[in-house]
């Protein structure tokens, strides 16, 4: 059976739930809820499993704070036997605008803490990982205020949408793989 690592980033504690920085959690939820899986505690993450089409999808939200998740990632990846190239990680963006979804093969961390562990962890940035674009609404100097608060009242509506979007680019990621799902979903310009 084909097995994938879907990886939503955030942080874990009542006081970052729905920021910005947490979409990667949000993303996993609104994933495994969909397909009726529940999230377990278990080593390094919060663990949901279910079965898609004949594929296996392993959805893991980090306990270990964004600036260790390569632990974890390492730690799932390792015990499942999952491939790098079927480990996609979901990250909030704000070099993103908010209309947007960026997935990509491989590439920089651009100053995430998140996936600069899992980089590290790894020894490579060759590693699919789907961008969810916050935008960078926030004066200057603000940037970890910005992430790490919560969405607006008026970017809610679109937030939820995109995050259904979202679930659908990791179904066709599992399904028909990285290019189809790039094709799909990196030009969409998300409205309500």
């Amino acid at each position: 059976m084909n097995k994938f690592l879907i990886v939503g980033l955030g942080n874990i504690g009542a006081e970052y739930v729905n920021t910005r920085h947490n979409i990667g959690f949000n993303v996993a939820e609104v994933l495994a809820q969909k397909h009726e899986a529940s999230f377990r505690s278990d080593r390094l993450a919060d663990v949901a499993e279910f079965t898609l089409k004949g594929r296996k999808l392993v959805c893991i939200k980090p306990t270990t704070y964004m600036n260790l998740s390569g632990k974890a990632v390492k730690y799932w990846a390792d015990k499942e036997h999952i491939a790098i190239e079927n480990t996609l990680v979901i990250v909030d963006e704000i070099a993103i605008p908010i209309d947007k979804l960026r997935l990509r093969p491989s590439g920089s961390a651009g100053g995430h803490n998140g996936l600069k562990s899992i980089e590290e962890v790894l020894g490579t940035d060759a590693y699919p990982r789907l961008r969810f674009g916050v935008g960078n609404n926030y004066p200057k100097g603000r940037q970890v205020e910005y992430v790490l608060g919560k969405w607006a009242a008026a970017e809610w509506p679109l937030v939820e949408k995109k995050i259904q979007v979202s679930v659908s680019l990791v179904e066709t990621f599992a399904l028909a793989g990285l290019a189809t799902a790039m094709n799909q979903f990196n030009k969409l310009s998300i409205t309500l």
